[in-house]
C-alpha cells in the first residue's frame, strides 16, 4: 500500500507540476498574445499621430503662406498710400488751376496798365503752383497732335481737319494730368475723325 500511496503522491505531483508547466506555458501564450496586441495598438497610434503631425504641418504652412501673403499685400498697400499721400489736395486744386488758366486767357495788349500788372501777379501765382505741382510728381497729359489715348484722353467731341492723321486730338477742353504714374484727371479733348 505504501507504494500505492507513493505511486499516488508522485501521479499527484506530476500531475500538480505539469498543471503548473501548463500553466506558465498559458500565462506565457497570454503575456505573447498580449504583447501583439499592445504592438498593433500602439502601430495604430503611431500612425495616426504620423497622419496627424502631417495635417498640422500642412495647416502651418497654409497659415504662414497667408501670412506672408497678407504681409505683401499690407506693405503694397501702404508704400501705394504713402506713393500717393496728397492726391485728394492735388484733385482739389486742379479746378484752380484751371480757373487761373481761364484768367490769364483773358490777356491781350489791348488791357489797362492796371489791370495788365494784377494779371502780372496772376501769372506769377500761376507758375508757382504749377512749379510746386510739378514737384510733387504732377504732369500735364500733353495731348495736342498727339494719337489719341483712351487711358489718359476722353474724346468729348470729333471733327474733321484736313492734313491732320486721324485720331489725333486737335484741340484740349481740359487738361488732363498724371499723378507721379496714375492718372489724377483724364484730358477732355477734340479728336480728328
Amino acid at each position: 500500500m505504501e507504494k500505492e500511496e507513493k505511486k499516488k503522491q508522485n501521479q499527484v505531483q506530476n500531475q500538480k507540476h505539469e498543471n503548473k508547466h501548463d500553466k506558465q506555458h498559458q500565462q506565457q501564450h497570454e503575456q505573447k498574445n498580449n504583447e501583439q496586441e499592445v504592438n498593433a495598438a500602439l502601430k495604430a497610434e503611431v500612425e495616426t499621430l504620423y497622419l496627424q503631425k502631417a495635417a498640422l504641418n500642412d495647416k502651418l504652412l497654409r497659415i504662414s503662406a497667408d501670412m506672408q501673403n497678407m504681409k505683401r499685400r499690407f506693405e503694397e498697400e501702404r508704400s501705394n498710400l504713402l506713393m500717393y499721400d496728397g492726391e485728394k489736395f492735388i484733385k482739389e486744386l486742379l479746378p484752380i488751376v484751371d480757373n487761373f488758366e481761364r484768367a490769364l486767357k483773358l490777356d491781350n495788349p489791348n488791357l489797362t496798365e492796371e489791370l495788365s500788372k494784377f494779371l502780372a501777379g496772376f501769372k506769377l501765382i500761376y507758375g508757382q503752383l504749377i512749379s510746386i505741382l510739378q514737384a510733387y510728381g504732377v504732369q500735364e497729359i500733353e495731348c495736342i497732335d498727339k494719337e489719341f489715348d483712351p487711358s489718359t484722353m476722353e474724346a468729348v467731341m470729333v471733327d474733321t481737319v484736313e492734313g491732320k492723321p486721324m485720331n489725333t486730338v486737335i484741340d484740349c477742353m481740359q487738361k488732363g494730368y498724371m499723378y507721379k504714374d496714375k492718372v489724377l484727371r483724364v484730358a477732355m479733348v477734340k479728336v480728328n475723325k
